[in-house]
């Protein structure tokens, strides 16, 4: 039986806790085997949220477990306690498969797990991570991230579907899924799909590149370039890759794209467009282009995304709202 250790301290963020529980701690009635032994390990009592819990064992009992949870935690401001660093640190020397749920890849990278590889945590945090740990390859557009022993998620039903990720390489899809239906969460999305919420563009600050944001949000069904951005921000074309870089850690062509899916999923969510129209509204041009430019980037074709994240469905609708575009619709990658 495969030994799943909870690493706790003060401050950890319950939800991540909680479902990394009740997935690894409660066996589905399906399972023909055994289950894992979950272990709550932490230094004496410690507060999770507004309540207090009392761990099972201290912390030397990860350096014993097969697989290591570490969830969330809430003060990212801060640098993770020393005695959890150290700990899960030994507990992956001795062999342990370790996995950050949202903010706990903080974690991961203090101990200096995650040096030289890639990895991901709560969108809102990315940039905080890239910036503390340099070495650290942040992707802040997937769900999660594995590296063999060594895996990170993204926030909240992100850290669900890295818990299901490890079911299912344990136990394989039929009881991952079933888990999944005890839970009803969707049973699997890929862990390169991107997360799916809006991704704010950098605050208006004193940097080089705070009127250009607002500028080029308001003109994305505009057909722009590079130049078109540089001659705006009044600079060179590799003076505004540079800027774009410190500030935005990618490339102006790059961000330009990720705000015109961002805008795209906007629209799918909230209006009745057909992909034709979308496609106009972000510069995308065709249908063809956006919908492999979204699949691509967020991991399912635009009317998969609409079915799954509508809002509501409108009168008159089957759910899809897609006004004719069904059956030209990009496959799943």
């Amino acid at each position: 039986m495969d030994t799943v250790a909870l690493a706790v301290t003060d401050g950890m963020l319950h939800f991540e806790l909680a479902l990394a529980y009740e997935v690894f701690g409660s066996a589905p009635d399906a399972v023909p085997g055994p289950w894992y032994d979950i272990a709550v390990c932490g230094p004496d009592a410690v507060r999770v949220g507004r309540f207090l819990l009392e761990p099972d064992h201290g912390l030397e009992r990860l350096a014993r477990a097969d697989t290591v949870i570490v969830p969330g935690w809430a003060d990212v401001d801060q640098d993770p306690p020393t005695d959890l660093v150290d700990a899960v640190r030994t507990a992956h020397e001795a062999g342990a498969r370790i996995a950050s749920l949202c903010t706990g890849a903080f974690v991961l990278a203090a101990a200096g797990l995650l040096d030289g590889k890639r990895a991901t945590t709560h969108w809102a945090h990315t940039q905080e991570l890239a910036a503390r740990h340099p070495r650290v390859q942040v992707d802040p557009d997937v769900l999660y991230v594995d590296n063999g022993s060594v895996l990170t998620s993204a926030g909240k039903a992100a850290a669900m579907d890295l818990c299901l990720h490890l079911v299912r390489l344990d136990h394989g899809s039929s009881v991952a899924n079933t888990v999944a239906r005890r839970l009803v969460v969707p049973p699997h999305r890929d862990g390169g799909q991107a997360q799916f919420v809006t991704t704010p563009v950098p605050a208006p600050d004193n940097h080089p590149l705070a009127e250009l944001f607002p500028w080029v949000i308001e003109r994305l069904d505009h057909p722009l370039t590079v130049e078109d951005l540089a001659r705006q921000a009044r600079m060179s074309s590799r003076n505004l890759g540079r800027h774009f870089r410190s500030v935005t850690g990618t490339t102006p062509l790059q961000w330009l794209l990720t705000q015109r899916i961002r805008h795209a999923q906007e629209l799918l969510e909230t209006t009745d467009a057909g992909v034709d129209t979308i496609a106009a509204a972000t510069g995308m041009g065709t249908a063809a282009t956006l919908r492999r430019h979204f699949n691509r980037t967020v991991g399912v074709p635009p009317d998969a995304y609409r079915r799954t994240f509508r809002s509501r469905t409108r009168p008159g609708q089957d759910g899809n709202g897609d006004h004719g575009d069904r059956g030209r619709q990009g496959q799943h990658r």
